[in-house]
């Protein structure tokens, strides 16, 4: 076994690991990255999730997912606009090679391939080190990046997995006992994602399905155009990852923290009803396995499951439903017990439980905004990414300290990324200061974040709707609210009278403006209708002013599969 050492070890290239890494790194610190799989990104490659959930509001586009946004944007051809369950649809392959090319541009990070964490090393209450099969790492930082918070396992963190009743936090939406499925689920479902192809014919089995229940009804809902619709990828992909009698799988879920044996059960499992589900959507909509578009033997399967939850860290903070809901249009700054603002990444998702079969209900947390639903937007506090008696150790994934039912927004790749990003900038802070994460002063956190010269990206850390980046007056806003969290708005925007950059699109179109309501608006187009939809602050506020047959010119990008045209400039006649 070969002994190594670094200022900052990152264990587990998912999508929040692959960013912590890279910050790290990037903010000076010598830097291990260790994966199991050969794609770095998680969630957003390797488990084939190439659709983006939560973030879509041009003001949500900042920090190392705004930069990811931006690069797939360059690289993609054919644009982003494929399918209707995201704004941002994309082939896994070009998402890998992005976040490839950006590790090996560090000459301070170093990147370990193919191996799975066996040990932690520990020193009373520090964490100094994880060993793995071929390797022995000793570092100053430790952050765990896996997909199932493994390193709190095997570290001996404290940590939960499963439900919480609703007597431990009083959130709304927990159950006061757990009914008979919810012990069944004790997690979220998990899915093996596949994508597929228009007319490309191969049989994985020859069982006849006519008589399978499990898919049947699959997309008698939607249809079956929009059901191939809703993961639409570029080249005629279809990325099945389809909660509605598809796969979802949780049966036995509990064996994927049992051990290894009992997790390849599961995921072995996992697969076969992947499998069976693309065989039925083969059989009836004459889709086969996408060739080569993920690096294994098995034609369209991505590398991994797609956990939704994993074990969760018992941090200096827990994340609770009441604090991502809204008092008004946003919820209020997570502050610790002397009033200082703690938010060092945001998320916005609707919150968004899978179990098979089951509806859990849950307080919502959506608006309308820019023609269409999206979610309120929340503050991720620093110390729920700090154990509450470990030191030498951070969390960067799905394994924050979050309850159960708020892990179904905390989740989304956006967030996690963000997560990542500030916990690699944490790490190296700590190291220049030669501090434990505990006692790192979270101003000093933010204002790396916000404005240092070595972050990836700025990051929104005061979510405003009307307030992009490239404004002038951006930094300032964060800076004051930070300071000031009692003259935060509710309605989650600034009053001053800002200029907006305008988006040049490449694409024009003129025809009749139709309002079918509160943010619901139309086009007529040559005798075809689309619904109109935006990103951009400044096109949400004309939608709300054009009267119906007003006459537009629009530029924007139309989408197929959403019957949307998502718009980037307006000017009514």
């Amino acid at each position: 076994m070969e002994t190594l050492s670094a200022e900052v070890l990152v264990v587990g290239g998912g999508t929040g690991g692959t960013i912590a890494a890279i910050q790290a790194a990037r903010a000076g610190a010598r830097t291990i990255l260790v994966s199991e799989f050969p794609w770095l990104g998680g969630m957003l490659t390797s488990a084939g999730v190439s659709a983006v959930d939560g973030h879509e509001l041009a003001a949500w586009q900042t920090g190392a997912w705004g930069k990811f946004l931006r690069e797939l944007q360059a690289r993609q051809s054919g644009g982003l606009d494929h399918g209707w369950v995201s704004l941002f649809t994309f082939d896994p392959r070009v998402g890998a090679a992005i976040f490839q090319e950006w590790v090996e541009q560090l000459s301070n990070l170093e990147w370990l391939v193919g191996q799975v964490p066996q040990g932690v090393l520990r020193r009373g209450d520090r964490i100094i080190g994880v060993e793995f099969q071929d390797y022995q790492i000793q570092a100053q930082i430790t952050i765990d990046g896996t997909e199932l918070g493994d390193l709190l396992a095997l570290g001996d963190i404290p940590h939960w997995w499963g439900w919480e009743l609703h007597s431990q936090w009083e959130e709304p939406s927990a159950p006061l006992k757990l009914a008979d499925w919810m012990q069944k689920y004790p997690v979220q479902a998990a899915t093996w994602v596949t994508v597929m192809r228009r007319a490309e014919a191969r049989s994985l089995c020859s069982e006849n399905l006519d008589s399978d229940p499990r898919f049947a009804t699959a997309w008698q809902q939607h249809g079956a155009e929009a059901f191939l619709g809703y993961g639409g990828l570029p080249g005629e992909l279809v990325m099945l990852n389809w909660p509605i009698a598809g796969n979802d799988y949780g049966e036995g879920i509990d064996r994927l923290i049992g051990g290894a044996e009992a997790r390849r059960e599961f995921q072995q499992e996992c697969w076969q009803h992947s499998q069976g589900f693309a065989n039925y959507v083969q059989q009836y909509l004459g889709y086969g396995l996408a060739e080569g578009v993920f690096p294994r033997l098995e034609a369209g399967f991505a590398l991994h499951p797609y956990y939704r939850e994993s074990r969760r860290l018992k941090g200096l903070v827990t994340i609770r439903e009441q604090d991502i809901l809204p008092q008004g249009r946003v919820a209020p700054l997570p502050r610790d017990g002397r009033g200082v603002v703690t938010t060092i990444a945001i998320g916005n998702y609707a919150n968004d439980h899978h179990y098979p079969g089951q509806q859990l209900p849950l307080q919502p947390k959506t608006i309308k905004w820019g023609g269409r639903l999206t979610g309120t937007p929340f503050g991720i506090p620093y110390g729920a990414l700090v154990p509450e008696g470990v030191d030498g150790f951070l969390v960067c994934e799905k394994n924050i300290s979050v309850s159960h039912i708020a892990n179904g927004a905390t989740r989304l790749q956006p967030a996690v990324m963000l997560i990542g990003q500030a916990a690699g900038m944490a790490a190296a802070l700590c190291i220049d200061q030669q501090l434990m994460p505990r006692d790192l002063p979270v101003r000093e956190l933010q204002m790396a974040l916000l404005q240092g010269r070595r972050t990836i990206a700025p990051s929104v850390l005061v979510p405003f709707y009307n307030l992009q980046p490239q404004e002038p007056g951006w930094l300032d806003h964060q800076k004051h609210y930070l300071e000031h969290p009692e003259d935060y708005p509710t309605t989650g925007e600034v009053t001053d009278s800002l200029v907006y950059p305008e988006v040049d699109d490449s694409e024009e179109w003129v025809g009749e403006f139709r309002r079918r309501g509160e943010q619901d608006y139309q086009i007529m187009i040559a005798k075809e209708t689309w619904k109109l939809i935006t990103e951009l602050p400044k096109v949400e506020r004309s939608l709300q002013s054009y009267s119906s047959g007003q006459i537009l010119r629009i530029q924007g990008r139309l989408n197929h599969s959403g019957k949307w045209l998502v718009v980037t400039r307006c000017q009514g006649n």
